[in-house]
């Protein structure tokens, strides 16, 4: 975490959104704000009051934004609507569009207790007897959220439900083409030989779209206890999904960490191939296409891991943590992990 004063920090008009919230929930003022550091995007605050009740804020980054990219709109939209359902998420306090009132759209959840596992230190916050318990629960939660009843929930609107895979292949060159100061070959020739070989979309359902371990929080006996960080879900095919948390998904003898994010080579967590068929047991899916959707993630993490350290490097975010500096070597090594996975494929 990285205390400031309630009036000194960056994102935050305290005494508007203090409020903003105090018609909305009990509180004792003052509030102090605190920027929760980790987040690559949107950002992320902990909210503490006077008589230590806490908040989580999130709104968009303070600059560098992607057309079409941080709706707090929407992403508070997907947490209401699962409030209901056997998918953990954090109960809504309110979203705000007025941009007087904090520059930017913004919505408030309450404060889950849990931790967030990316570094091989981070994982000893679950006894390594529990953290089976926890991949079985991982494994659990997103096969929820690939069961949502999309017409009891309202989301049966949220996007386009098929060619979930061309619409992404589409979306992100573009949008590493619009972030990039290089010139990486590689990228265009994995994008071409994955356009070339979409494998058929079987179903159709609610996706994360960035589903992985430290965009959960997790309890201590290896239950999670909020899926978070929803701003890129939308309706799609699952297997992508679950391709999505293979390819951040780290083993003990890979030679390299996408984010330098290392939790999951302690001991007790699972392999990538444990984790799949966990998957298969929970939900009886076809996964036959799943090194394919591996190969794709690993080439969108590339594009996502570019645009990320872009939008660092021009300010959006007024932190920047160590792994940054990984992230233009990580580009390079994803993709060519993409390409060699495709070539078994």
């Amino acid at each position: 975490m990285t205390e400031g004063d309630a009036h000194d920090v960056a994102g935050i008009d305290a005494d508007a959104v203090t409020s903003w919230l105090a018609e909305r929930a009990e509180l004792s003022e003052p509030l102090h704000f605190a920027l929760i550091a980790g987040g690559h995007s949107n950002l992320t605050y902990r909210v503490t009051d006077a008589a230590g009740r806490r908040w989580v804020l999130r709104r968009p980054p303070l600059s560098h934004l992607l057309a079409g990219a941080h709706d707090m709109v929407r992403e508070h939209r997907l947490l209401a609507s699962l409030a209901e359902t056997d998918v953990p998420t954090p109960p809504v306090v309110g979203l705000c569009e007025d941009a007087a009132v904090n520059g930017a759209d913004f919505y408030v959840t309450e404060f889950i207790d849990g931790s967030v596992l990316r570094t091989h230190a981070d994982a000893a916050a679950v006894r390594p007897a529990a953290r089976g318990a926890l991949c079985s629960r991982l494994v659990e939660c997103l096969a929820a959220i690939h069961a949502t009843d999309l017409d009891a929930t309202g989301l049966c609107d949220l996007g386009r439900s098929q060619d979930y895979v061309a619409r992404q292949l589409h979306v992100w060159q573009r949008q590493f083409n619009a972030m990039t100061m290089r010139e990486l070959p590689i990228i265009e020739r994995v994008h071409d030989a994955l356009v070339a070989t979409i494998p058929p979309q079987r179903d159709a359902t609610l996706v994360h779209g960035d589903y992985r371990l430290d965009n959960c929080l997790v309890t201590d006996a290896g239950d999670v206890a909020a899926v978070l960080d929803w701003e890129i879900a939308t309706l799609g095919d699952p297997l992508a999904d679950l391709g999505f948390l293979l390819g951040y998904w780290v083993e003990p003898g890979d030679s390299f960490t996408p984010l330098g994010h290392d939790a999951t080579t302690a001991e007790g967590f699972w392999t990538r191939d444990e984790l799949v068929s966990a998957y298969v047991s929970a939900t009886g899916r076809d996964i036959s296409s799943i090194r394919w959707h591996f190969a794709f993630a690993s080439w969108r993490l590339a594009c996502i891991l570019e645009g990320v350290h872009a939008r660092y490097v021009g300010g959006a975010n007024p932190q920047i943590p160590p792994e940054v500096d990984l992230f233009p070597r990580s580009v390079v090594s994803l993709a060519e992990r993409a390409e060699e996975v495709l070539a078994t494929c």
